[in-house]
């Protein structure tokens, strides 16, 4: 009986032992334990929208309405109020924005804002994330000015624009000037952007223009990125000659199943220098004499499969470390919540978008996307994102109504 057993054993001990077996055991542990272990990445192909989602945007739509709130105490401790403490009106005078003698600023920051939903104070998060950053930058950020630009049909109406007003400079589209109205949401959102585009330029003339929506939040390393970005890797010429620099882009496309080539090239690469450190380490263990280039492709293999299950945004984050780690890469097609232009560029952006009209399915960052190839132009994202894109109610593409906004 003994005898048959060891025999037994003997048969089945070269196959438990082989490459293969150890392979396809590790590859089936992987994906089974991926199951769990990823299902709550909001970003991963794994996330459970089933158990997780609901949950997660809840959570989120909660701490947005705190940050709006405490945002709002901010402001009306630092703007005197009136005796209702309610409301303010505007104060629509450009106030220091008017052209001083010498060099425009290194840089403006003109944040575009119409009415949302009011409770998340979306425009004072974004203003107080700008004005803290400047402050804590200190010496090197002296030089910085933030441009209110105020789109509201009813600029009056704006509340939170009004409270800002008496702290920032302000321009506002509809005052006192007849508009015409736009054949769509889609042309009134690009001749938006065009005009507090064009005003930044005229008031200011600054080196560049940093051109944010009123729902992106910066990051708190987005100046240490910026300098890094105009003195390092463009040293030269302002962007590299590009039409501009792309700050945010949505997590959920930042995966490496998407159609930019770039990223392919940085997948495999991160697979095979992980790969080559797993097959080191496997021939090491099992004392293998032998580098087996079977194995190495393997295990690169493998090492994609892993970073792609785990999401790619969480990949990038650990870029934070240093702005020197950032990718600075050929621009992808959406989105504009934050963009960077230099004065030249910036003149040229403008006279592109006079020239086409947007509609549906041809929205401006679509539109600015295929004047790049039409222009024989070029443009740069910059990854990981350095502005959060924290709204969920969008003023263009309408209000969502009965159901509650999700994350994805």
């Amino acid at each position: 009986m003994l005898e048959k057993s060891t025999s037994h054993i003997m048969r089945w001990s070269p196959v438990v032992r082989s490459p293969c077996c150890h392979l396809s055991a590790l590859f089936i542990f992987t994906l089974f334990l991926a199951t769990f272990c990823f299902q709550s990445l909001l970003y991963s192909p794994m996330f459970s929208r089933r158990h997780y989602l609901q949950q997660m945007s809840r959570d989120f739509l909660k701490q947005n309405l705190k940050d709006g709130t405490d945002a709002l105490k901010h402001f009306q401790q630092v703007v005197p109020m009136g005796p209702s403490n309610t409301s303010i009106p505007c104060n629509h005078r450009p106030m220091d924005s008017q052209k001083e003698p010498g060099p425009g600023p290194p840089l403006l920051i003109t944040i575009i804002t119409t009415s949302r939903r009011p409770e998340y104070h979306y425009l004072l998060q974004v203003a107080q994330g700008f004005l803290d950053l400047v402050n804590d930058c200190g010496p090197d950020c002296s030089r910085f000015k933030l441009l209110l630009c105020n789109v509201d049909p009813l600029p009056d109406a704006h509340n939170d624009a009004c409270l800002l007003s008496h702290l920032l400079p302000s321009v506002a589209r509809h005052l006192n000037v007849h508009v015409a109205e736009a054949p769509n949401r889609f042309e009134k959102e690009k001749q938006d952007y065009m005009y507090c585009l064009s005003r930044s330029l005229e008031l200011y003339s600054p080196e560049y223009v940093m051109l944010v929506e009123d729902d992106a939040v910066p990051h708190t390393d987005i100046f240490s990125t910026f300098f890094h970005l105009v003195q390092v890797r463009f040293p030269d010429e302002p962007l590299g000659g590009g039409l501009y620099a792309k700050l945010y882009h949505p997590e959920r496309l930042q995966g490496y199943v998407n159609p930019e080539p770039m990223r392919i090239l940085e997948w495999i690469g991160l697979g095979g220098i992980l790969g080559l450190v797993l097959t080191w380490l496997y021939t090491v263990i099992l004392r293998q004499t032998e580098f087996s280039w079977c194995l190495f492709v393997v295990f690169t293999i493998y090492v994609m499969l892993l970073v792609e299950l785990a999401g790619r945004h969480y990949l990038l984050e650990l870029r934070r470390i240093s702005p020197a780690l950032y990718n600075v890469v050929p621009v992808t097609e959406c989105c504009t919540p934050a963009m960077l232009f230099s004065k030249a560029s910036a003149h040229r952006t403008l006279g592109y978008l006079t020239e086409l009209q947007c509609e549906p399915g041809y929205a401006k960052d679509i539109a600015l996307y295929k004047e790049l190839g039409r222009r024989k132009e070029w443009a740069w994202a910059l990854e990981p994102n350095l502005v959060k894109h924290v709204g969920m109610f969008s003023s263009v593409r309408g209000w969502y109504e009965g159901d509650e906004p999700q994350l994805l």
